[in-house]
């Protein structure tokens, strides 16, 4: 809030999600909140979940139903996570230096299809989850990467395996027929190791919903920290984006005033950019991020003591 105030003059609104609302509501996103998403310009998000509400029930809420049930209910299919580390965190990765410098990728991850939203059920010992594609939700994935790139686009799937991987990769590759941007094709179990050994060499990563959220969170420690990431969710409607740190809700630091905020400010910044086109303050707001860093800010995630307030006032000094 601090830092929306430093920036411009919003309208700020806020709404229970995922376990808050269900302790209030009982489920995990109500309707009057999914309506108030609708007509707001923008929404960021906060994370969703904690152990007070893990359940193998399949009837007990979720938090997480909150989460996808406001991508599907904002027709938000394209979720981009970028992956830059700071030149001051090049040695916090758990990789070499050598590795990762250079390194400025984006995954393009799909967000309302695959197994995620399939049908599944359990019964007795034995369940099942659905993985469903269509070409149409191929394709228009395929374009926000193309759109995107500026070197390639790589495409993740596992079409030695799955049939839904071979509809993804023939879709991707009709598309790439009317691009300019040179694309390649590579297995998700590869591209998880390639991620880790020549994570440079990445421009754009487009994949499916599940690939995507496992590979988004291993090129996160690029960075040196979950807590560094931001992401930003959109569709192709006049409805808003949902902006939020890829990071969970951190439980067992919860009320000490040590989490790390500057994925949450990342994720300001792409909602300045991609959400109200201010691209000048979303500039501002990343180079006020990494000179805040420069300047030696580290919190306990990356080896540092900052306090969550610390680090929003080295960011907002540097604003």
């Amino acid at each position: 809030r601090e830092l929306l105030e430093r920036v411009g003059d919003f309208e700020l609104e806020e709404h229970p999600i995922g376990g808050a609302s269900i302790d209030a509501h009982g489920v995990a996103l109500t309707d009057e909140v999914l309506e108030a998403c609708r007509a707001a310009d923008a929404v960021l998000l906060a994370a969703v979940g904690g152990p007070r509400w893990d359940t193998t029930d399949p009837d007990a809420p979720r938090p997480e139903q909150g989460l996808l049930g406001l991508r599907k209910g904002l027709g938000l299919f394209a979720n981009l996570r970028p992956v830059r580390p700071s030149p001051a965190l090049l040695d916090a990765s758990p990789l070499k230096r050598e590795l990762i410098e250079g390194t400025d990728l984006l995954v393009v991850r799909e967000l309302t299809g695959g197994i995620y939203f399939g049908d599944r059920g359990l019964d007795g010992d034995t369940a099942h989850d659905t993985c469903v594609y269509s070409e149409g939700e191929v394709e228009r994935i395929a374009r926000v990467a193309f759109g995107l790139a500026r070197r390639k686009v790589t495409s993740v799937d596992k079409a030695n395996v799955l049939e839904t991987s071979r509809l993804w990769r023939k879709t991707v590759e009709r598309v790439a027929a009317a691009e300019r941007t040179p694309i390649e094709h590579m297995l998700v179990d590869n591209a998880a190791m390639q991620l880790v050994s020549r994570p440079a060499d990445f421009d754009v990563i487009l994949t499916e919903n599940m690939f995507g959220d496992i590979l988004s969170d291993e090129a996160a420690m690029l960075t040196g920290s979950l807590g560094m990431l931001p992401s930003a969710s959109l569709g192709d409607g006049p409805g808003p984006g949902l902006f939020e740190p890829v990071h969970g809700s951190a439980p067992d630091i919860a009320g000490k005033g040590t989490a790390n905020p500057l994925a949450m400010f990342g994720s300001v910044a792409m909602m300045l950019r991609h959400g109200l086109a201010m691209e000048t303050e979303a500039a501002a707001l990343e180079s006020a991020l990494d000179r805040a860093l420069e300047d030696g800010l580290r919190t306990p995630d990356l080896q540092g003591n900052a306090t969550t307030e610390a680090a929003t006032r080295a960011v907002l000094a540097n604003l």
